[in-house]
């Protein structure tokens, strides 16, 4: 082998080896990311997908896209992120419905096996809400009536099989009031249908609702939070009122399909928890009702896997059922 030639090889082999180093570089730069978010839009979880997209994008080098897939529960979305090639290119933004539909046997998928933990974004309370205009001023006064009236209130969530749903029928069974429920595909239209009076309450997602509370066009009458909501002091939880003890809050987070490379896994993390503490981040998600969690791979997972043996065991010893 002539030294021209071993020259070029060595060439041609240098040339590889800065391409190959180079090209998860190449490839964080001109990516294109889609958060599938299984809500409709102007959901909380969709207000966080777009903050998260704007801020990576802005920030970060990739494009981030979101795509609304509502249906059956958050079930449409879920299993079609599921099936989606697991490059790194597709994640999806779950809450408390990602654990719940299995445990109400609503969905084939396991959300341990079937997914990749990449972060939990941020959490937010559940706050049951009436008409600012609304003659009930307390959880109180709201029992009262669905006791005078037996079956002829309706509660609204988002749902059904979500833990907004869940809450409706832990109170219905807790306060022992037999009332209806009508299921919306997200928050957004259930406060429609309240304005419209074809309800008496939602039990909604905050971030949906933090605006017509502020404004005084709803009124809030418990939350199921440990502790009160700083934003929402006049409000108690579930647990002061003596009724259930039954705490809970909506988490936020993002999953990547099963067998998605830990080298993509670890850059969605990091663009992830990057975004969540840019400066300017905290406001936004204040605004919106969201408080930022930032915990990220294997610690995530090990919360979903304790957030669906909870759910799991409420569902069955509620005895809560959705067809």
């Amino acid at each position: 082998m002539t030294a021209s030639l071993l020259t070029r090889l060595a060439i041609a082999l240098a040339v590889a080896l800065s391409l190959a180093a180079a090209a998860p570089g190449a490839w964080a730069q001109s990516a294109t990311i889609k958060i599938v978010v299984p809500y409709t839009p102007g959901s909380g979880p969709d207000i966080l997908a777009r903050l998260m997209a704007e801020q990576i994008g802005r920030t970060q080098g990739p494009t981030v896209v979101v795509e609304n897939r509502p249906g059956a529960g958050t079930v449409i979305g879920t299993e079609a992120v599921e099936r989606a090639e697991p490059d790194g290119h597709t994640v999806l933004l779950v809450a408390n419905s990602f654990v719940v539909n299995p445990a109400l046997k609503r969905a084939n998928y396991d959300p341990t096996r079937d997914f990749e933990p990449v972060c939990y974004l941020a959490a937010t309370p559940m706050v049951l809400v009436v008409l600012g205009s609304s003659p009930y001023r307390t959880l109180d006064d709201l029992i009262a009536a669905a006791r005078a009236k037996p079956g002829e209130l309706a509660f609204a969530s988002g749902g059904p099989g979500s833990s907004l749903h869940v809450a409706i029928e832990v109170l219905k069974r807790a306060a022992n009031i037999n009332v209806t429920y009508v299921p919306y595909g997200g928050t957004a239209p259930a406060i429609n249908a309240l304005m419209g009076n074809h309800v008496a309450a939602v039990w909604a997602d905050y971030p949906t609702v933090v605006s017509q509370l502020d404004s005084g066009t709803l009124r809030g009458l418990v939350t199921t939070s440990r502790a009160r909501v700083e934003t929402l002091l006049n409000v108690p939880t579930l647990g002061e009122t003596g009724i259930s003890n039954y705490e809970a809050d909506i988490f936020y987070g993002v999953v990547a399909p099963a067998k998605t490379p830990p080298d993509a896994l670890a850059q969605l993390s990091g663009w992830f928890s990057g975004a969540l503490k840019a400066p300017d981040m905290k406001p936004k998600l204040a605004q919106q009702g969201l408080f930022p969690v930032g915990t990220c791979g294997a610690e995530f997972g090990a919360y979903l896997r304790r957030q669906g043996e909870e759910y799991s065991r409420i569902i069955r010893e509620a005895n809560i059922t959705v067809k």
